[in-house]
């Protein structure tokens, strides 16, 4: 897994690599590799190094002293560099020593870059960018380079509350910092710089792609339709049959040896997946090793009496939409339930579920809720997080919002119950799942006549199978 440490991990991880490694290494190593980044960004996106002209911002504090030793491995390369200091008298001042005696020179304004280098603030800023450096990040119209992370931004919650730095690259030191999945498009492209730190198991963190295709269920010499694992599906209705079809065809399109579909939905799913096998309830359903609950199932009297009637079971369950809506008003139902769930919700749900909204600290909000109903708890969005009672947060960090459409919830779920019945714990389920729908949301995006265009929830359903064979084909399976 990748790990991802907060402000107060790295500072204790730093204050321990300084009693191991002279005094100013650390700062040089990952000044050096900020350098290195800014080098290969300036060739692609130049053609070149010598003669190229690149900016500093440099606050105060260690982060300005990183861009500004960066500064001065970067004139030892033929680049000519120039730093605007926002806070002159406290400028890091062997930074800027080694800076003046590399040639760099000091201005006072942006002047014409070919990249700049934001060392405004670092790891312990807080809010947004001040007026000054504002103003003169809002006249920056060449790539910029972040160093650790783009300032403005907040190292653990990823909240952006005003103005702040939107960087094409963001060059991390020592290690992944929670901004860097939370806030992603503010971060750009990240590179992360080693410089020594020994860290402790993360409390945030992501599953690797390869490790997710390494570990996807697929089919053994001894497995038949049974073994590979049966879902069931209660979704949709009168008024949302979509729902039905999307649900069950995420858990069709996820490899389940078998699902069996429970509700008033059936002609439409046998139509569009004649392999389901469909029944009017959920008693005459048949034998399943997991249930999804919700998407489109309405909100009645019935459909509380079917949601009760699947947490009732010893079953895997992931509950979902009109499902979670339920939850809201009767949180009791979840009550003498042993068995693993799953919650889905975007931020409107997770409000009615707890009564506040998850922002601004979505790590704390979705472990909190986990913790309090003791169960899993997968929060929508761009960065989807995943928290389990007694485990690391896991964060999926989509690549874009692709997803953001009516009815790819829907799939989700379907996806993360076929990953139950064959067997895997909910936590894994649900962060593998998210991946695998990101994944096909992106290619469904690119697969259009006009690469990157919107997409609906058909194309992506489309596209799981062609997800889950790209994380294998990473995994060497």
């Amino acid at each position: 897994m990748r790990g991802y440490y907060t402000a107060d991990e790295v500072r204790a991880a730093e204050a321990e690599l300084f009693t191991r490694v002279p005094a100013g290494m650390p700062m040089r190593r990952a000044a050096f590799g900020l350098a290195e980044v800014v080098v290969r960004e300036l060739r692609e996106r130049t053609g070149g190094v010598a003669g190229r002209t690149v900016t500093l911002l440099a606050g105060s504090g260690d982060n300005g002293g990183d861009a500004l030793w960066a500064g001065s491995f970067l004139r030892r390369r033929g680049v000519a560099v120039e730093a605007v200091l926002l806070s002159p008298e406290r400028a890091h001042a062997a930074g800027l020593a080694a800076l003046r005696k590399a040639g760099g020179r000091i201005r006072s304004d942006i002047g014409t870059p070919d990249l700049v280098i934001d060392g405004i603030v670092g790891i312990s800023g807080r809010g947004s960018l001040r007026p000054e450096a504002a103003k003169l990040v809002s006249g920056v119209d060449v790539p910029i380079i972040s160093a650790d992370l783009p300032s403005g931004v907040d190292a653990d919650t990823g909240v952006v509350a005003g103005p702040a730095v939107r960087a094409a690259v963001t060059v991390a030191f020592g290690a992944y910092k929670p901004v860097h999945a939370l806030a992603a498009p503010y971060c750009g492209r990240i590179e992360l710089v080693p410089i020594g730190l020994r860290l402790p198991d993360p409390n945030l963190a992501a599953l690797e792609p390869e490790s997710i295709g390494a570990s996807w269920p697929v089919p053994h010499a001894t497995d038949d339709k049974y073994t590979q694992g049966v879902t069931g599906v209660c979704a949709g209705s009168a008024k949302y049959p979509g729902a039905a079809i999307l649900c069950t065809g995420g858990a069709v399109a996820a490899t389940s040896g078998m699902v069996r579909y429970a509700g008033t939905g059936a002609p439409q799913v046998l139509e569009h997946f004649p392999e389901v096998v469909a029944a009017p309830s959920i008693s005459e359903t048949g034998r399943v090793q997991s249930w999804v609950f919700g998407p489109g199932a309405g909100t009645d009297s019935d459909a509380r009496d079917r949601l009760a009637e699947v947490l009732a079971t010893d079953l895997p369950v992931v509950v979902d939409a009109d499902g979670l809506t339920l939850l809201a008003a009767d949180p009791g139902l979840l009550s003498a339930r042993r068995a693993p769930t799953v919650l889905t919700p975007h931020a409107g749900e997770f409000a009615r579920l707890t009564g506040s909204d998850p922002a601004p600290d979505r790590v704390a909000a979705v472990r909190k809720l986990s913790d309090s109903w003791q169960v899993t708890v997968l929060l929508k969005g761009r960065a989807t997080l995943i928290a389990t009672p007694g485990h690391p947060v896991l964060v999926n960090e989509a690549g874009g919002s692709w997803a953001a459409t009516a009815g790819a919830g829907d799939i989700l779920s379907g996806v993360i119950a076929a990953l139950l019945a064959s067997g895997h714990d909910p936590t894994w389920s649900a962060a593998a799942a998210a991946r695998v729908h990101a994944l096909a949301a992106n290619l469904a995006a690119h697969a259009n006549t006009v690469a990157g265009a919107p997409i609906s929830a058909s194309p992506l359903l489309h596209h799981i199978r062609a997800a889950i064979g790209t994380l294998r084909e990473l995994s060497g399976r």
